[in-house]
């Protein structure tokens, strides 16, 4: 009855009367009310809904006078029709006056925040674990081991190798020292720099390729950082660009590459003439692809070649830069004619699958497979790995400097002197007395000398060490000229290698 055509009828009528116009039919103001009986009461109680508070609040006012009014007909209707004097025995009787809206009933906000919340929150895991199993690139040295391939070096991701491929500044400068987001991928090159040298000690490579599978996973970059981290060690080097369809190192070295592989290739330029020299560290020769060939990958499988990499190999280390393997055959080629291939995979980059594939070209050539080194390893995030520890592990080392510092602009102390040996410092203070009788054995070179030098690392020193050698301590000194042609005696000190200057005559 509450919600019957009749008792709609009846307010649509007192509706009308209260000045109301183009309202909707009974039928669809008795869809907007809802009646209920609470349990063990006899009271009823209407609700109306409306997109109006104001209509809301009069629609269900004048529902319960027109829900009275229709039971009072029902109850007083006989066969001989309506008894306007009958008293009824059950009457409806309006108690109180619909409250006005404060707050829309719908939407409820927090209810529908919470619920989309954890819905989100299902879908979202649910996606990740999809990806998780679905996804197939290489993110890891795990991922590398699951193609049977060992990773020889991880290098994380460096901001200045963002903007382009460079070569890293070989001479530290202040900036530098000062940012030590820079250190993380330098002191990568260096492990891969040992790697390199006990991968056979009994066969060492002497002519590396380094490739990739696919364009992209910044290999010429890392022939070049690789250059230039091992030509530190005194070791002549010599980068040789075997990508004769894009490239690039001549332009990484800032040399000119009008002449270079391809005119000693042809017997048009002798090796000497295109040969050059990189000015930082001398001992680092270039060799430029040259001009760009219409048969790259048959000039680079000729005899010429192979004979061309027997008389590099016999005066430096070589790295040849060369293409990915996938696109192209030029790499698998130069893989068979040297001594073995680095693979280089941008973390996230190719797939497995490609870089099986990459794999199968070079056995099918028969060449030989070093390694593979995972390059750009984030140092942020979830995939951070290890190198979240160097962000952290340098964050320290500033605030103990800053520390440092901050005491020595109190206490005049005297200033040190460094010595330089082998790329590091030992520090000296200038009474003459060693700096390990200030500090502790492992922070001998920092925690006194408080100034960072030229290089990357210090190596801690015994307290009771001096830059000079004394008579009990253990010796080996061998003669060397140096990059800028001074000379130098390099003298073993309890694992430590000193180089000092050899008095000139």
């Amino acid at each position: 009855m509450a919600n019957s055509q009749r008792t709609g009828e009846r307010a649509v009528e007192k509706l009308t009367e209260q000045g109301l116009t183009n309202l909707p039919p009974a039928a669809t103001l008795a869809g907007m009310i809802t009646a209920e009986v609470p349990a063990n009461s006899s009271e009823m109680r209407l609700t109306a809904r409306a997109s109006d508070p104001a209509f809301a609040q009069q629609l269900a006012n004048v529902w319960v006078d027109a829900l009275a009014e229709e039971a009072k007909a029902i109850e007083s209707t006989s066969i001989d029709g309506e008894d306007p004097d009958f008293q009824p025995a059950v009457e409806l009787l309006p108690m109180t006056k619909g409250a006005l809206p404060t707050a829309p009933y719908a939407p409820d906000v927090e209810r529908a925040l919470m619920i989309g919340a954890a819905a989100g929150l299902f879908l979202g895991l649910v996606w990740a674990a999809i990806k998780h199993l679905l996804d197939r690139r290489v993110r890891s040295v795990e991922a590398i081991q699951k193609v049977g391939l060992s990773a020889i070096g991880t290098l994380p991701s460096d901001p200045r190798l963002s903007k382009g491929r460079q070569v890293l500044p070989v001479t530290a400068t202040n900036s530098s020292r000062a940012d030590r987001s820079n250190h993380a991928y330098a002191e990568a090159l260096r492990e891969l720099r040992t790697n390199l040298a006990y991968m056979d000690v009994d066969n060492p490579p002497r002519v590396v390729v380094i490739t990739s599978s696919v364009p992209g996973e910044g290999k010429s970059s890392l022939s070049a950082n690789l250059a230039v981290t091992i030509a530190q060690t005194g070791r002549d080097v010599i980068v040789v660009d075997g990508d004769l369809r894009r490239p690039v190192i001549a332009e990484l070295f800032s040399l000119p590459g009008d002449a270079g592989l391809t005119d000693v290739l042809a017997g048009q330029a002798d090796l000497e003439d295109v040969l050059q020299d990189f000015g930082p560290i001398p001992n680092l020769q270039v060799l430029a692809a040259g001009r760009i060939p219409p048969n790259p990958s048959e000039l680079l499988a000729s005899q010429s070649m192979r004979n061309l990499l027997d008389v590099l190999s016999e005066r430096a280390f070589v790295i040849i830069d060369a293409p990915p393997l996938l696109p192209v055959t030029d790499g698998a080629v130069l893989a068979k004619a040297s001594d073995g291939a680095l693979i280089v995979v941008k973390a996230g980059k190719p797939t497995i699958d490609e870089l099986a594939k990459a794999t199968e070209n070079l056995d099918r050539v028969g060449a030989n497979r070093l390694g593979v080194i995972l390059n750009q390893v984030p140092t942020k995030g979830s995939d951070a790995s290890r190198y979240g520890y160097y962000g952290k592990y340098y964050s320290k080392k500033e605030t103990k400097a800053k520390v440092a510092n901050n005491k020595r602009s109190v206490a005049v102390a005297p200033q040190p002197i460094f010595s330089e040996f082998e790329g590091q410092a030992i520090p000296s203070l200038q009474d003459g007395t060693s700096a390990g009788n200030h500090a502790a054995p492992q922070q001998a070179s920092r925690a006194v000398g408080g100034t960072d030098t030229a290089t990357d690392q210090i190596q801690a020193v015994h307290p009771r060490q001096t830059a000079k050698p004394s008579s009990s301590a253990s010796r080996r000194a061998t003669h060397q000229e140096s990059a800028n042609g001074e000379n130098f005696d390099d003298i073993l000190f309890g694992g430590a290698h000193v180089r000092k200057p050899h008095d000139k005559k």
